[in-house]
């Protein structure tokens, strides 16, 4: 299967603060907050949403091809992807900017405060995806993820009009986008993925009802952070999936764009959506085990060992047969 991964790598720089954000905010005065947080630590890492995903599918053998804009310091980064079976030959490297930069703050119930600088990214609405398809062949899969806006919604047309099943990922992009843009990313996706809150944000940005939004895609997949995640579509049974239990919580970056990996590796390999979201679960539970996206390893055995103490040996025997 061959898959593309449009969307932004970066840089992230990720601090921790030990108390809650929650006690420095003053109840009615949201509109005028002002707040400095001392952090306990800090991390330089890898990251990026398509640059996150790619690795993750490379992690479980795939070799995706990444369709992003990079900045003029990318060949140490370039040197790891390759390393780990990401096919960057296609890359946009900017002569005059930087790769994008990721700023997060996480207290100590996980909560988040974030920005991201684009540098680099802002250059990628000039990636043309006929050259490559013209080199890799049609792609039987391009995941838009979160990236230039006039990128995402360029991919999303080409591939419509070419007939490529597109998994739509907007996620932390809604927040900047148009209503009718978000339309023109949703309407005709394969497959939709978003969070409780991006659900909403997107049904009161585009007008659409829930149920709107599902007519709108084939399938939809909706996270529920500690909860798991639940795939649901017309004509079909919702499927609920809960996550493995953790060996710690270190850091939630880049948790959502692992189980994208891991749902997409069991499509590639002709699995059932359960087991796709188990195996997005399982890989997004090593990546909150770890600090950093792209920090986390195991051997086919680790992974099997925990997918069956998690789902069951039945569970275990289907992905055994592809994760080598």
């Amino acid at each position: 299967m061959k898959i593309g991964v449009a969307g932004s790598v970066g840089r992230d720089h990720i601090m921790t603060f030990s108390g809650k954000f929650s006690d420095s905010i003053v109840a009615g005065s949201l509109e005028n907050i002002s707040l400095s947080f001392l952090v306990d630590g800090l991390e330089v890492r890898r990251g990026g949403c398509a640059a996150n995903i790619s690795f993750g599918l490379a992690v479980l053998g795939h070799k995706p091809v990444l369709i992003a804009a990079v900045g003029k310091d990318w060949p140490d980064y370039n040197a790891w992807l390759s390393r780990h079976g990401v096919d960057t030959s296609h890359a946009l490297v900017s002569t005059t900017q930087f790769t994008s930069l990721f700023t997060v703050t996480t207290d100590s119930e996980l909560n988040q405060f974030a920005s991201f600088f684009p540098g680099a990214m802002s250059e990628a609405r000039n990636i043309e995806l006929q050259p490559i398809i013209d080199k890799e062949g049609t792609l039987d899969l391009l995941i838009v993820s979160p990236d230039d806006p006039d990128a995402m919604l360029r991919h999303t047309e080409v591939a419509k009009s070419k007939g490529i099943p597109i998994l739509a990922d907007p996620s932390q992009q809604l927040a900047r986008l148009e209503g009718e843009q978000i339309k023109s990313l949703i309407d005709g996706a394969t497959y939709l993925f978003l969070n409780e809150y991006e659900l909403a944000l997107a049904i009161q940005k585009t007008g659409w009802s829930d149920d709107e939004i599902l007519d709108r895609v084939k399938y939809r997949i909706v996270t529920l952070g500690s909860e798991g995640s639940r795939v649901e579509g017309r004509g079909i049974e919702t499927i609920v999936v809960g996550c493995p239990q953790e060996r710690g919580k270190v850091d939630p970056t880049g948790v959502g764009d692992s189980f994208r990996s891991g749902f997409v590796a069991g499509l590639a390999w002709g699995l059932n959506h359960q087991r796709c979201a188990e195996i997005g679960s399982l890989l997004a539970t090593y990546v909150i085990e770890t600090m950093g996206t792209q920090e986390y390893s195991f051997t086919s055995t680790e992974f099997l060992d925990r997918f069956e103490l998690a789902y069951g040996a039945d569970a275990r025997s289907e992905i055994a047969l592809h994760l080598v």
